[in-house]
């Protein structure tokens, strides 16, 4: 990456994040505040792994591809969550070319990674109730690891075009992004250079995932409501909702706010709902997917007391 930064013929080496706000009253609290976030975020995923890890009862597909996606959590907040509190305390917030790029990839990489692992997860509960006979001879260990490399594969391919094309652009003067973070559009905003490839290619890749995604939970959860109003017993029914309820809760708070961070005009007033909405799908999120799926599963409470008894003993 940094051959390729040095390539690049930009004047600018470094750029100015203005953060989250510029009342210099809110710093403090906003520091503290998200300091908390991180924290929560880091001991909440490092401990949901810590117990589908330990406990063999959880070594399942479904808890498989929990594990990875409380990784991708834990990493993702790790891209720029420090910088961001660095912000508060700090009078300019200077993050260099290279450090902004490299902040862009894994940004790109973890945040496609996720809406795959979210979709393959759709899928093994599509086939965890709609197929119950077939799922260990669907679901097969080789199968899982490979619908695991696919996303990550697929999330690394896309950015490395996206980052790629975004350091052949030029920045001249203007070295200010209005974001607490380097993400796509706040740095195209800036750039002196046709930014038309850019916005058309990271157009066409967001929304080809999002469509594929959510076409796919759609449908996957289309079938499993069709199954599930078919369920004679009323047991069957709230089974087959509960294992499905923490996924549906999750998907939504991530696309959700994703589309109301990113699907609008642009313009000055919509810059601030835009950094306002994606502390959702950045902070708010990666924090509530484990006590979603704590608080909502026996499988989980059981490795909670097993693992507390095992240490306490």
């Amino acid at each position: 990456m940094q051959q390729m930064a040095g390539e690049n013929d930009s004047s600018v080496s470094e750029f100015i994040l203005l953060g989250l706000t510029d009342q210099p009253e809110l710093q403090l609290p906003l520091f503290f505040l998200f300091l908390v976030n991180y924290t929560a975020i880091v001991v909440g995923n490092l401990s949901l792994m810590s117990f589908i890890f330990l406990n063999s009862h959880l070594h399942t597909p479904m808890y498989f591809f929990l594990f990875n996606l409380s990784f991708i959590d834990f990493c993702y907040s790790f891209v720029f969550t420090p910088k961001m509190l660095m912000s508060f305390v700090s009078e300019k917030n200077i993050i260099p070319f290279t450090g902004c790029m490299t902040q862009l990839f894994f940004f790109c990489f973890f945040g496609h990674s996720e809406s795959y692992v979210l979709t393959v997860m759709a899928y093994d509960r599509y086939v965890a109730i709609c197929k119950p006979l077939l799922y260990k001879v669907i679901m097969l260990p080789r199968i899982c690891c490979l619908l695991m490399f696919g996303s990550y594969l697929i999330g690394f391919s896309s950015a490395l075009v996206l980052t790629g094309l975004m350091i052949r652009l030029n920045f001249c003067s203007n070295n200010i992004i209005n974001h607490y973070m380097c993400d796509i559009f706040p740095v195209l905003r800036i750039s002196c250079s046709n930014t038309y490839v850019n916005e058309l290619v990271s157009t066409a890749e967001v929304g080809t995932a999002i469509i594929l995604c959510s076409l796919i939970i759609l449908v996957s959860y289309a079938l499993i409501l069709f199954n599930i109003i078919h369920m004679s017993s009323g047991k069957g029914w709230s089974k087959a909702l509960g294992t499905c309820g923490s996924h549906i809760v999750t998907v939504s708070f991530f696309y959700g706010s994703g589309l109301l961070a990113y699907v609008k005009p642009s313009s000055a007033e919509t810059v601030g709902q835009g950094k306002f909405f994606s502390v959702f799908y950045t902070f708010l999120v990666p924090m509530l997917n484990p006590l979603i799926y704590s608080l909502r599963n026996k499988d989980v409470k059981l490795a909670v007391k097993k693992t507390l008894k095992r240490i306490t003993s």
